[in-house]
């Protein structure tokens, strides 16, 4: 399984990823908080918590999640710190 990598703070913005991958977001300090809105998540969970220095994954987008845009709100120690976007492409 490929695994695409967000570094917090960092660009890109947006990731686009296949059905297989799965996204990594990474920060060295803080907790991390990834919020997708909960009826738009491309993934199993619409939230995504890892202490600091912990990667967050995403694991694979659900199964018969059409391809498209979603949109996430980024939390670092219960700060809101911006937003970003993942891309889901066919195959």
């Amino acid at each position: 399984m490929a695994e695409k990598t967000i570094l917090v703070g960092v660009i890109p913005e947006a990731m686009v990823i296949g059905p297989s991958d799965q996204v990594a977001w990474v920060t060295g300090e803080g907790q991390l908080k990834i919020e997708f809105d909960a009826n738009r998540s491309p993934f199993a969970s619409n939230i995504f918590q890892a202490p600091a220095g912990m990667r967050l994954l995403s694991g694979t987008p659900r199964p018969g999640t059409k391809p498209g845009s979603f949109r996430y709100r980024l939390w670092l120690n219960d700060q809101w710190i911006g937003s970003g976007e993942i891309i889901l492409r066919e195959k």
